[in-house]
């Protein structure tokens, strides 16, 4: 699997760079995230090497979701710029935003957000069908996403009737089979057992291999070691170091 270029019909054309040095898929640029006398996100600058394996760290509450939230369009900055492949997002509309996701960024949350009255295969396809594919296509794309997590064996299960870890191995296959460029991680092993936890990780690495560019935010040292570069965040800010809970 190739990760997809960002589309013109989303971002317009990616600028060039002028170098051999990996040009910059995301930029964060003295972003701020206040909810009204909070302060979540604190003055965060940072680039985002295409196809690098970023990891945020720290501990709970310091601002990791809520900025993977304003990468994604979840949510807007207050102060500052996102950029995704030099092009600046404030002011993009919902329906831009959407149009994104559903072309260049997959998601995978702590939180499965599987619809229930869906097979696993129907999952799988939601975001294919949402951009108006369908036929052949969808049907090969799904069963090469669900062979590569494991679970064609589960295709025509229910999310009720599978484990934490193999609905969230249907979360990564869904937040991948459009093929996205870039992909962001939410705590993906936070309600996983080791065993689940790891396969997922294998997963975010196989992604990575393949070109993609992983953001993964988690509070598990463990995991450091996946990733290229790693940001530490504490109460909303980026720390040199590690600061213990």
């Amino acid at each position: 699997m190739r990760a997809a270029a960002l589309s013109e019909a989303s971002l317009g054309p990616a600028a060039r760079t002028t170098d051999d040095q990996p040009s910059s898929v995301l930029r964060i640029k003295a972003v701020r995230k206040l909810y009204r006398d909070l302060e979540a996100i604190r003055n965060v600058s940072f680039d985002v090497a295409d196809g690098e394996f970023l990891s945020l760290l720290g501990p709970s509450g310091c601002g990791k979701s809520t900025l993977l939230n304003l990468i994604a369009g979840l949510d807007v900055p207050t102060f500052g710029t996102i950029q995704l492949d030099q092009r600046s997002t404030t002011g993009f509309s919902a329906e831009d935003w959407t149009k994104i996701r559903r072309q260049s960024i997959g998601i995978v949350f702590q939180a499965f957000h599987l619809i229930p009255g869906l097979t696993v295969e129907e999952n799988v396809a939601f975001p294919l069908l949402l951009r108006g594919e369908q036929g052949l296509r969808v049907r090969e794309r799904v069963a090469q996403v669900l062979e590569l997590v494991r679970m064609t064996h589960r295709a025509a299960h229910r999310p009720s009737e599978l484990s934490g870890g193999e609905q969230q191995r249907v979360a990564v296959a869904r937040a991948i089979v459009h093929e996205p460029k870039i992909v962001l991680a939410d705590e993906p092993t936070g309600n996983l057992d080791s065993k689940s936890g790891a396969a997922v990780m294998k997963m975010l690495d196989e992604l990575h291999a393949d070109g993609a560019t992983v953001c993964l935010a988690t509070h598990n040292p463990d995991y450091i070691a996946r990733a290229e570069r790693h940001i530490y965040l504490f109460d909303g800010r980026i720390v040199d170091q590690p600061v213990a809970e």
